[in-house]
């Protein structure tokens, strides 16, 4: 029995034992392995075994498994950096979620079985485990701070995935413990997007955290509209973005002032669509967002709920819009952010859930602000289906890919944040491997720095290990060495061998790997 099956049991057992739903409790485990093992290489490879132990689909069945194993992977991807769901309910009813977090890091743990694992695996694995263990005991004890370098030698379990990368003769390198201070210090930046002195998290969103804010997390200190302004214009690039915003907030305040005039106001609607590829800094602006709509009085709370498909859909028609309503009842006086929300589209029970998020979007007109966010073609497709949608979502902003200077700028912001320095000729190595990389839909943007400098901070921690009492220059630097470009699928199947394995014509298949990644599954 592979590892990942004999995992998922012992969760689905624990599960049981603690009187939750078993089922729902291995769709967790399903999910996050998979968002875990994402980027393992050969990527239909890793589809195939994680198919085979969790019965998503025909393993034999090439493009099936690739088509579930990706869909089901960009469901679970905040899960790699905060609580799954259960974790959070088990720690929110007082219940004793410990036993329950351990055996979803097992999971996590033996998805780095799943095809051939690499610097990006290991580095999912360290995150998810922390996530989920500091889900479920509270925050990290004082003084320290989790750091992707790090991790693997405070928590001894996740040394075997290094094994697993490194060899059987992998040692923990002897580094000193963190230090109290820096922008990581407070362990609850990880969680709110933020940095503990309360400014923008340094780079973008997904350079710092995909983790979900909601009303359940330790309320935030007020801050003013001019605050929360002036931390979008310091966030690298956004020209557009950072207009249309400052734009919003002209018209809301002066339509607060004819209110107070006693002037008529014409009803215009506050929800939002954020249109760009990944990494472009929506969930951040969403964030702000809320922090602004609270700052004028519009929003009670301003906390942001950040969902997509897995957590709107139910198993069952009629289940959906309970599970729906839900959801917006927790989000209630803040912002719902609905992130690949055209995965909605396409079959009955996300017309379920779309018919009650309108509704509930009607009957909570004063209360709830949704922003719903994805690929700009897509994302046309999904406003145009649903009369209701098209009402009340007037406003797109464009969120555009980075320049290669921007995403450089956002490498140089995150090391600076962590306490690295990025050498002249790494940061030119950088540029290097960034304009050899295709500018297509699955680009990273900020993302591809964020992935590329913890791969840098893992290889600078191996290349130390040898060395007793390392200055605290060579603690920094990080060297051209340590960069690498991102692994490639060279080795995946041709469209025609795809195609001959699934059934389907040369035509229809081509580069099925990419293609598959761009489109929003079921949860």
């Amino acid at each position: 029995m592979p590892q990942l099956e004999q995992a998922l049991d012992a969760l689905a057992e624990v599960a049981r034992r603690l009187g939750l739903d078993a089922h729902e409790a291995r769709r967790e485990g399903v999910v996050l392995s998979a968002t875990v093992a994402e980027p393992a290489s050969p990527t239909y490879r890793a589809a195939q075994d994680w198919a085979r132990a969790t019965g998503m689909a025909d393993a034999d069945d090439i493009a099936a498994a690739n088509d579930a194993f990706i869909s089901s992977a960009s469901s679970g991807r905040k899960w790699r950096a905060s609580p799954s769901a259960l974790v959070t309910h088990l720690r929110a009813t007082g219940t004793e979620a410990k036993e329950y977090a351990d055996a979803l890091v097992t999971v996590v743990e033996a998805a780095s079985t799943l095809g051939t694992t690499n610097a990006r695996v290991t580095a999912n694995i360290i995150r998810a485990a922390e996530a989920q263990r500091s889900g479920a005991t509270g925050s990290p004890a004082p003084g320290t701070r989790f750091d992707p370098a790090l991790a693997p030698f405070q928590d001894p379990r996740i040394l075997e995935s290094l094994r697993l990368l490194h060899g059987p003769g992998a040692q923990a390198p002897a580094l000193p413990a963190p230090s109290s201070g820096g922008p990581d210090a407070d362990p609850t930046a990880r969680h709110t997007g933020e940095s503990a002195d309360g400014t923008a998290a340094s780079g973008q969103d997904v350079a710092v955290t995909e983790a979900t804010t909601d009303a359940a997390a330790d309320p935030e200190p007020e801050r003013s509209v001019e605050e929360l302004l002036g931390d979008l214009d310091a966030m690298i690039g956004l020209e557009r973005v950072k207009r249309e915003v400052h734009q919003q907030v002209a018209m809301l305040k002066v339509e607060a002032r004819r209110d107070a005039a006693g002037l008529r106001n014409p009803d215009v609607t506050r929800h939002l669509v954020f249109v760009g590829n990944p990494g472009t800094g929506k969930t951040t602006v969403a964030r702000m967002v809320s922090g602004i709509y609270r700052a004028l009085g519009l929003l009670s709370k301003g906390h942001l709920v950040e969902v997509d498909r897995s957590e709107l859909v139910a198993g069952y028609l009629g289940q959906t819009a309970i599970k729906t309503a839900e959801v917006c009842t927790r989000a209630a006086g803040g912002v719902l952010f609905i992130d690949e929300a055209y995965s909605l589209g396409g079959d009955q029970y996300g017309t379920e859930a779309i018919g009650t998020l309108v509704k509930e979007m009607e009957d909570r007109r004063d209360e709830l602000v949704v922003i719903v966010a994805g690929y700009p073609d897509p994302m046309v497709v999904f406003i145009a289906q649903n009369p209701g949608l098209a009402s009340r979502f007037k406003t797109t902003i464009d969120f555009a890919d980075y320049t290669d200077d921007e995403v450089v700028d956002i490498l140089g912001k995150l090391a600076d944040g962590a306490d690295y320095d990025v050498s002249p000729d790494a940061q030119e190595a950088f540029r290097a491997i960034l304009a050899g990389t295709a500018r297509n839909q699955s680009f990273g943007n900020g993302r591809f720095a964020r992935n590329l400098l913890e791969e840098a901070i893992g290889r600078h921690a191996w290349r130390l290990q040898d060395i007793e009492e390392p200055t605290t220059e060579q603690l920094r630097l990080l060297l051209t060495e340590d960069f690498r470009p991102p692994e490639t699928t060279d080795v995946d199947p041709s469209p025609a061998e795809v195609s001959a394995a699934s059934g389907t014509s040369a035509a229809g298949a081509t580069d099925l790997p990419d293609d598959t990644r761009l489109r929003g599954g079921p949860g």
